[in-house]
């Protein structure tokens, strides 16, 4: 296979320990996540600013008897300290399932989304004129959250050359498609101007190989310290994250 003979590629100690994980595995355990608080930024390679930022914050609570993860974001900031998103997510807190989505946008995008199984359902109006449209159908397969992908590594356990497959979905997303997740080392990584030691991920598609991120995860808040994403357009962009009160 395409994608596995590129992840042996400079994995250290020959033949990877390769582990596939659904949804529900007793292999993923996203209890190692915390309440914790973070800002992000993104950075385009060669910029001096950061050209997006956001702040995740995690909350741990319950209902109706199962743990959840309730994450919050919100971002693109303008003069005032208004964000020009938000973003809410609620998570399984052990199995990281999806379970509910919403997000509100400055430009009048309102989506509001319950998952359970793998049946989706709830409301979208994209834009400020649009008129909300009811959102009713069934997902073939789910997955781990596409936007949250580097939550699975850590959830799973990070050890060198290990190799993860797991499916990820995303609202806008038919059906999940399998992600492979590679632990290639601890390393140095730039976070603002502190040195912290992570370890290298990559995140590729088993479809075709293709290197979808590299992640920089840590066991402690934030988590992600830092990662990189490839754009359809061309050049990095570069993630830093640091933990915030």
């Amino acid at each position: 296979m395409l994608a596995t003979a590129l992840l042996l590629v400079g994995v250290a100690g020959g033949f990877p320990d390769t582990i596939r994980v659904e949804l529900g595995s007793p292999l993923v355990d996203g209890r190692v996540y915390r309440p914790h608080r973070a800002r992000v930024r993104v950075w385009r390679e060669g910029a001096d600013a950061p050209i997006r930022e956001w702040i995740n914050e995690l909350a741990i609570g319950d209902s109706a008897g199962r743990a959840v993860m309730r994450w919050s974001t919100l971002g693109q900031f303008d003069a005032d300290g208004k964000p020009g998103f938000v973003l809410l997510q609620t998570y399984d807190h052990r199995t990281l399932a999806p379970l509910g989505y919403s997000l509100t946008t400055r430009g009048g995008t309102e989506v509001r989304l319950a998952i359970r199984g793998t049946r989706v359902t709830g409301t979208r109006k994209l834009g400020a004129s649009a008129t909300p449209e009811p959102v009713d159908h069934e997902v073939e397969r789910l997955g781990f959250v596409a936007s949250a992908s580097d939550l699975v590594p850590l959830a799973v356990g990070l050890a060198e050359a290990k190799v993860v497959i797991a499916p990820v979905w995303g609202p806008n997303m038919p059906t999940a498609e399998n992600r492979i997740f590679t632990v290639l080392r601890q390393e140095p990584f730039d976070v603002e101007g502190e040195s912290v030691v992570a370890w290298r991920v990559e995140e590729r598609r088993e479809s075709d190989g293709k290197l979808m991120a590299t992640w920089f995860l840590t066991d402690r808040s934030p988590y992600m310290v830092g990662g990189e994403t490839y754009p359809a357009s061309g050049g990095v962009e570069r993630y830093t994250e640091v933990a915030l009160p």
